[in-house]
């Protein structure tokens, strides 16, 4: 018999449900007539936080519903605030070093280079920082701003640093091209309030856990993925609001999927092109010999990067 167990811990991840943060069965499901679906079909509001691992996990899923469904579905990002700060203790998870394993066995789960490590070198305090760093990012460009999400989390899951120092928060803005004298003066300045706002609505939503994934229509129809699921939720979620939503093609090759992404794992160069995943990753590492990637290895997995002017 499966042992029951209570899990109040902001950073456990429970594998099952694919969802970061305190289990709570009194997650509110029912439509909430305050969100509204605006341009496209189906509007999603995703729950997430830079430090959350399964976020990190459905990187391949999400990725490939862009490109397959982005004509449909407009993606509003909400930071949750998984890692106030480290005032409690509960699920074994006490300190950040207690995290580290529990980051290591979550990676192999997911199939996503992570290194728990960063947990016992440099850990961050409380996931805030960052989370109101995107918001800051969010109110320069949208665009930019999912691509300083990446940037940080690769810094976190993959290089071991500690994403809540200005230095690295800096630095990821400077590499997506945000304006850092505004990004500055926006994170000191009303980036606070913003991330408050989606703490508020988290709450009126009833997120306990990361990634949580609504799914809304004009009409106020709801649908919700919780936790980390395979591709097969988040598409049927679009096609239960809106069964005439047409899944678009998109060109499977290496190049074309790298001048979309610039990196990318073994893992999602799977999900994203169909190759096997034993195969996908021999092929990066090939694309490497010939000089066309570039390829980043820590103890748990590898991310592939697409060179200077090489595609």
């Amino acid at each position: 018999m499966k042992k029951e167990t209570v899990n109040d811990n902001p950073l456990l991840c429970d594998i099952e449900t694919g969802m970061c943060g305190p289990a709570d069965e009194s997650t509110d499901t029912t439509a909430k007539s305050t969100i509204r679906s605006t341009k496209k079909s189906v509007k999603v509001i995703y729950y997430t936080d830079p430090i959350c691992s399964s976020c990190w996990g459905i990187e391949p899923q999400l990725r490939k519903l862009k490109l397959e469904y982005g004509d449909a579905i407009e993606i509003e990002y909400r930071m949750g605030g998984l890692l106030p700060d480290w005032s409690y203790n509960s699920g074994g998870i006490g300190k950040p070093s207690d995290v580290a394993t529990h980051w290591d066995e979550v990676s192999v789960h997911y199939d996503m280079p992570i290194d728990g490590d960063l947990w016992l070198e440099d850990p961050l305090d409380s996931s805030y920082p960052p989370s109101i760093a995107f918001k800051a990012a969010q109110m320069q460009d949208n665009e930019k701003a999912i691509l300083f999400l990446r940037e940080i989390r690769e810094m976190v899951f993959l290089q071991k640093k500690n994403i809540a120092k200005w230095e690295h928060m800096e630095a990821a803005a400077k590499k997506v091209g945000l304006n850092i004298e505004q990004f500055k003066t926006d994170f000191n300045g009303k980036a606070k309030s913003l991330f408050e706002e989606d703490l508020k609505l988290g709450r009126e939503l009833g997120v306990r856990g990361f990634p949580t994934t609504f799914f809304l229509d004009d009409a106020g129809n709801k649908e919700i993925v919780y936790g980390s699921r395979p591709y097969a939720f988040y598409e049927m979620a679009i096609l239960k609001l809106n069964p005439n939503a047409t899944k678009g093609e998109y060109n499977k090759n290496w190049e074309t999927l790298f001048s979309k992404y610039a990196t990318l794992t073994a893992k999602e160069f799977s999900e994203l092109s169909g190759t096997p995943r034993d195969e996908s990753e021999k092929q990066l590492n090939e694309l490497v010999v010939k000089g066309d990637l570039e390829k980043h290895t820590t103890k748990n997995g590898s991310i592939w990067i697409r060179k200077n002017n090489s595609i």
